[in-house]
């Protein structure tokens, strides 16, 4: 099986990247990573890939969370966002490959999360939820809980402009 790119040349996925059973693809900004959700042993699951090498990246603090769906990365795939299960209860979270924390996304008065993007800095989180039979997308600020995830070589902050002359 390969990858099919615009140019309409077809790349040969490195380490079987691509499988029969697997849907939602979600790539980080730096094209490193893919995020895919497999059927594993009856239940969804997602699985981060290397996509150099093929290599799975494990991902423990979500073993206990499962079916996963809807996959989104961060820049460098720091940050996993997605929609898992906790009993009855469907919930947005956002992994940190970095330190292992997983860190859920409160959604007031019953709403039930079906759809996330993670911007790539990080810093927001577009989620399509439902409420009361209505679907709507809600925006989350999340720069109090995590870090950004900036592109490689982006300064921290960007230096004033010098004036012409």
């Amino acid at each position: 099986m390969g990858l099919v790119g615009c140019s309409g040349r077809v790349d040969r996925a490195s380490g079987g990247l691509l499988a029969k059973s697997q849907q939602d693809p979600a790539l980080s900004g730096n094209g490193q990573w893919l995020a895919v959700i497999s059927d594993l042993r009856g239940r969804q699951t997602v699985q981060l890939r290397n996509v150099s090498n093929g290599s799975i990246q494990a991902l423990p603090q979500l073993k206990r969370h499962q079916p996963h769906s809807s996959p989104s990365l961060s820049w460098n795939g720091r940050y996993l966002a997605l929609i898992t299960q906790q009993g009855r209860r469907r919930m947005a979270v956002i992994a940190d490959r970095l330190n292992g924390r997983l860190h859920p996304i409160q959604l007031p008065g019953g709403r039930d999360p079906i759809q996330v993007s993670l911007s790539p800095d990080a810093q927001t989180m577009a989620l399509q939820v439902t409420d009361q039979g209505l679907w709507r997308v809600e925006i989350f600020d999340l720069s109090d809980v995590l870090e950004t995830d900036r592109p490689a070589g982006q300064a921290l902050s960007t230096p004033p402009l010098s004036p012409t002359p």
